[in-house]
């Protein structure tokens, strides 16, 4: 009698705890899912009822919705919108777009471009105005780097599938995952900015996605690695790479893609927000 009394409080002890532990899974502070319940420091674009860091200011290279320095490489067919830069390169290292440059020109164009293609080897005022955008470009990735005071570190581990993100300065010493969709929830007025050490993995058909009002243009990804985008995912947000920028195929963007090497597509949709 003695054994199965033990045995009956031991049964009523498990019971207990998987009640604790499922009851658990539905908070946000518990481990299973980190993501935080409120906005960090800031007031985001100093807008009424912002959150969130000082926005980072991209100068000239806010003008480009693709600005790269060594090369940008398509596989026909992508649907661009927004104008796309390339310096110190020439334009031979812009290819797989089927540039038209009249005698002279300042620009090119493309059928798959709703917008004009620079190169450096270009007409003036064309080279002068690249290396100024390259440089406003380093300078953001520098400003965005150099946040002070993260609302939060290492959240999840790298790995924020699942997770709903508020405004915030968000900070990790390594890659990040994105196996999984994503969301950014805030306003019009709240800005993001993820510290990156490593790189950007996103999961093929994993989407970044923005909610209450939360503007692409606000989101800034500052990654030192590598970023891969998987096929048919979707990036929200202003990327500035340390290297380079791979979108696979059918994979979509908003915003912006500004790599201090190379940004390389295959047949996606990139529009400039």
């Amino acid at each position: 009698m003695k054994s199965l009394k033990n045995l009956s409080r031991g049964t009523w002890l498990g019971a207990l705890l998987l009640v604790a532990f499922v009851a658990g899974c539905g908070d946000s502070n518990n481990p299973i899912n980190p993501s935080p319940t409120t906005p960090g420091a800031g007031t985001g674009t100093g807008g009424g009822g912002g959150h969130g860091p000082a926005s980072v200011p991209l100068g000239t290279a806010g003008t480009y919705v693709i600005l790269a320095k060594s090369a940008i490489s398509n596989v026909p067919t992508s649907d661009i919108t927004g104008d796309i830069g390339l310096s110190p390169a020439a334009a031979s290292f812009i290819t797989g777009f089927a540039l038209s440059l009249p005698s002279g020109g300042a620009f090119s164009t493309s059928p798959q471009v709703t917008g004009n293609v620079y190169a450096s080897d270009y007409a003036v005022p064309t080279p002068v105005e690249l290396t100024t955008a390259i440089g406003d470009m380093q300078t953001a990735y520098t400003t965005a780097a150099g946040r002070t005071l993260p609302d939060h570190t290492e959240l999840g581990a790298g790995n924020i599938g699942g997770l709903t993100l508020p405004a915030g300065l968000y900070k990790w010493s390594n890659t990040v995952l994105i196996p999984t969709n994503v969301t950014l929830s805030g306003g019009a007025n709240d800005t993001w900015v993820f510290q990156i050490a490593g790189g950007i993995t996103q999961s093929s058909g994993a989407r970044v996605i923005l909610t209450g009002g939360a503007l692409a243009k606000n989101v800034v990804w500052q990654v030192f690695g590598a970023v891969d985008i998987g096929t048919t995912a979707h990036m929200e947000g202003v990327i500035l790479s340390q290297t380079s920028i791979v979108l696979h195929t059918g994979a979509t963007a908003n915003g912006r893609l500004l790599a201090q090497t190379a940004v390389t597509l295959a047949g996606n949709a990139v529009v400039e927000k």
